[in-house]
């Protein structure tokens, strides 16, 4: 049986893989999956680096962040600039 203490250790260890992670629905209406590699800021705007879960070729998907009202209500819009996509990559 575990002590309170490492159970609240194993909760918190869970909060935070957790915060690594998201599911977003695509312009089809599918649920994707990806872990969250970091963000960037560039020229004032913030876009997040990501990987599909269900991506075998380790490709990097590169989204900007747009705010809402609440944690809870950002927007995430692809980026179709390929080289503003390169710039923020090599960052």
């Amino acid at each position: 049986m575990k002590d309170t203490e490492n159970m609240e250790l194993d909760e918190l260890e869970e909060d935070e893989a957790a915060e690594n992670f998201i599911t977003l629905t695509d312009d089809n209406g599918e649920d994707v999956s990806f872990e969250i590699i970091g963000t960037v800021e560039y020229q004032e705007r913030i876009f997040a680096v990501l990987i599909p879960f269900d991506d075998e070729d380790d490709e990097v998907v590169i989204l900007e962040i747009i705010p809402g009202e609440g944690p809870d209500f950002d927007e995430f819009v692809s980026v179709d600039d390929e080289d503003l996509l390169n710039r923020i990559f090599e960052e």
